[in-house]
């Protein structure tokens, strides 16, 4: 057991976030997503929500100042008439972090290709629609 690591971050998870350089990209994955077909590196947060992850992640995860968005959400499909509460819920947390929080919106085949260049793909058993956001590493000033 470490001192303020959030106890919800498994060990292959926090070992993951220490591996990745700055730049580097990390999913964090709603229930539907197709992680296993997007990513050999998939970590399962299956009992965890994505807020859950996101609020871990940002107590040791800089965010990348130095790139113009440092996060990115999947646009709405068109002809989809729903709107993603959880994204406010991601704003707060985000918000709340101190960290720059720049979002950039991604078409869906656009996000899926994302995401498979990214270093890992955390599944979470999130429930919520359009909850999945990549986060791009920054620098620990």
């Amino acid at each position: 057991m470490l001192k303020k690591i959030p106890k919800i971050l498994s060990p292959q998870l926090v070992k993951t976030l220490m591996e990745m350089g700055h730049g580097d990209e990390i999913v964090i994955a709603d229930a539907n997503f197709p992680s296993h077909s997007c990513s050999s590196n998939v970590i399962r947060a299956d009992g965890l929500t994505g807020t859950d992850i996101l609020e871990a992640l940002l107590e040791l995860f800089p965010l990348d100042s130095y790139s113009e968005q440092q996060l990115f959400l999947m646009k709405v499909v068109p002809g989809d008439d729903y709107k993603p509460v959880i994204w406010e819920k991601y704003k707060n947390l985000l918000h709340r972090s101190g960290e720059p929080n720049t979002i950039g919106f991604l078409d869906r085949f656009s996000f899926y290709e994302r995401a498979r260049q990214a270093y890992a793909v955390i599944a979470t058993g999130e429930e919520a629609l359009y909850a999945n956001i990549i986060l791009k590493k920054g620098v620990v000033k």
